[in-house]
């Protein structure tokens, strides 16, 4: 028979074991339970540095970063805020393929980890890059639109630069009124009905976009 002595120093070993194994479960779990926001992700991807949430970043970039509306290789795009998306987004451009479409790295956008070489294509009328969207996973395949304000980038703002908070929306027009818009003063790309298995004639929807607060 055991004794009750080995009964209890075997008890006592398993409740140590137990403890131990809840304990290394509880600090895994802490470590993944952790997720790199995206504003943090962007100012050690590139060599812009603003406070606040993704959302203020334009405004806080006035007169101290240059802004505009063309990609460039290191400069951040920042979102705008939507319903599902009330902080905004801030993402870091790693290449400009062409005109339409570039790629970026990001943090925490459908997903709680870091996102490398993801294809974004502009879908704006003017070729401003107020309106994007965003490839899902690598597939080939784009999400919603994005109204954007426009791109921040890595160096001081000179006198040239727009410090105005706005930047051009996204504006949904019919194709009536698409048809009789009057021709840009610059030549632009100019964007097909579809591009890529984008369709870029479905109206405005968020309804993929993460249903958190990014920051």
């Amino acid at each position: 028979m055991i004794g009750l002595a080995t009964l209890a120093a075997t008890g006592a070993a398993e409740a140590r074991s137990h403890h131990h194994a809840g304990h290394a479960h509880h600090r895994y779990a802490s470590v993944h339970a952790h997720v790199i926001q995206c504003v943090a992700f962007a100012k050690e991807a590139s060599d812009v540095e603003l406070r606040g949430n993704a959302r203020d970043w334009w405004s806080r970039a006035a007169g101290v970063y240059e802004r505009g509306h063309a990609p460039e290789e290191g400069s951040v795009l920042n979102f705008r805020p939507t319903g599902r998306m009330p902080l905004g987004h801030v993402a870091v451009v790693t290449q400009v393929v062409d005109s339409r479409t570039i790629q970026i790295d990001q943090s925490h956008w459908n997903s709680r980890g870091i996102s490398r070489d993801v294809s974004v294509v502009d879908v704006s009328p003017n070729n401003d890059w107020s309106a994007v969207r965003v490839e899902l996973g690598h597939q080939g395949t784009y999400g919603s639109i994005y109204p954007t304000f426009g791109f921040i980038y890595p160096r001081a703002a000179g006198p040239d630069d727009d410090s105005s908070d706005s930047a051009p929306r996204v504006i949904e027009a019919t194709a009536t009124q698409r048809a009789h818009r009057h021709r840009p003063i610059t030549e632009v790309a100019e964007m097909p009905a579809t591009m890529r298995g984008i369709d870029t004639t479905v109206p405005l929807s968020l309804d993929d976009a993460p249903n958190r607060n990014l920051r």
